[in-house]
């Protein structure tokens, strides 16, 4: 009765921590990564930019207007695109290695057991 309470017990916490690493954790990065991409927004402006791909810098309604309106924000949103995706994916990258440390501990330990 006893050695069945604590096996319960045992298996509800191995649960209870998984749902904490993986689901928990999930969300929370999500929501920390979404909110750091929304703080360079205010400094990159993409969607803005985008908006105002074809309308000519500073109001200026000449050839070389149009031009350097279009060149320019073609080159800031190319810049702030791959910005983004270097962020993203490093973000990505540091969330796999978050996955990875459990079982790569119950790895470790396994073979320090056995080896």
């Amino acid at each position: 009765m006893v050695f069945a309470y604590l096996a319960q017990k045992f298996l509800w916490r191995i649960v209870d921590f998984l749902r904490h690493w993986y689901v928990r954790s999930a969300k929370l990065y999500s929501n920390y990564v979404l909110d750091k991409l929304h703080d360079f927004d205010k400094i990159l402006a993409w969607k803005i930019t985008l908006q105002n791909l074809f309308t000519p810098l500073y109001k200026d309604y000449t050839l070389i207007g149009y031009v350097l309106g279009f060149s320019l924000r073609a080159v800031r949103l190319l810049v702030a695109s791959v910005f983004y995706a270097v962020v993203f994916a490093v973000a990505i990258v540091c969330y796999g290695i978050w996955l990875l440390i459990p079982p790569v501990l119950v790895a470790v330990f396994l073979g320090i057991l056995h080896g």
